[in-house]
């Protein structure tokens, strides 16, 4: 299995000099299996650069979606092999409150976008699994998927394949004010010993109570959550805006305290474009 990060930014992307070394692209992040199938992980516009990759092949695509929010989305159209003759996109959409299966596609109707959905050339299909079905395959990978707290709501994914686990949980309130769709004890099951488990961290304990409930957690929950479900690393995920460069690396280093304080073999680190993790 390699994993590789192609957008770690949320809500909106950063471009400028304070946002070089962690990248201002929104969600996106690429795994190929051994046996070759391609898994990405939410269309923010990390996905571009990873369809200029991508392009290259014939293999069938496989998209999972967390939710519709544009951050996550609205990379979908400069994704190059959706242009391509026949080619194979299989999307999962995430559990949203509203059943909005095709939004994705949809982004691309009227006066939103020059190029309409008629205009694809690949065989695009939404695989919206049956209400209860939260197991299913994906070539040689087993993925589960799991509620997630945020507004509109949405879903978390575990991937299982190549003697791995990887557990990716973004745009998630550990502790939201609104009702819970999955409470703190279940992440933990869903993500018991994790290889890796990719976590939002988009917030501070220093930006509450301000911005309780906008749907993201704190870094230092995030930390909480990859020690209680015995991960061997956490990737801290969907990087605020407003957060620079050296900004990250503060949070790296206060996370990294509260490990060293709870004496856990735990890696954190911050995510950032172009990272690439071989675990083979």
């Amino acid at each position: 299995m390699r994993l590789t990060f192609y957008g770690v930014r949320g809500s909106i992307p950063t471009p400028g000099a304070d946002f070089i070394r962690y990248g201002g692209n929104t969600a996106c992040v690429h795994i190929e299996l051994e046996d070759g199938t391609d898994i990405v992980l939410d269309s923010g516009t990390g996905i571009r650069k990873l369809g200029e990759q991508l392009v290259k092949k014939q293999t069938p695509i496989h998209l999972l979606l967390s939710h519709n929010h544009w951050d996550h989305i609205q990379g979908f159209p400069f994704f190059t092999p959706i242009y391509q003759e026949n080619r194979e996109i299989n999307i999962y959409p995430g559990q949203t409150m509203l059943n909005e299966p095709d939004q994705i596609i949809r982004q691309m109707e009227g006066s939103l976008f020059p190029v309409p959905p008629e205009a694809l050339k690949a065989n695009i299909t939404i695989e919206q699994l049956p209400e209860g079905q939260d197991k299913f395959a994906i070539g040689s990978a087993v993925v589960k998927r799991l509620r997630m707290n945020h507004p509109g709501k949405g879903s978390a994914y575990c991937i299982e394949a190549d003697g791995l686990k990887v557990a990716y949980i973004t745009d998630n309130e550990l502790y939201p004010p609104y009702k819970k769709e999955t409470d703190f004890l279940e992440f933990v099951m869903f993500a018991l010993d994790a290889d890796l488990l990719i976590h939002d961290a988009q917030y501070m304990l220093s930006d509450m109570p301000a911005k309780t409930g906008w749907g993201h957690s704190v870094a230092e929950e995030a930390v909480k959550l990859a020690m209680a479900c015995n991960a061997k690393k956490l990737a801290l995920y969907s990087h605020d805006p407003e957060r620079t460069d050296d900004d990250i690396d503060d949070v790296v280093t206060h996370c990294n305290e509260y490990v060293t304080i709870a004496e856990s073999t735990l890696h954190v680190f911050a995510s950032s474009e172009g990272q690439t993790l071989d675990f083979s």
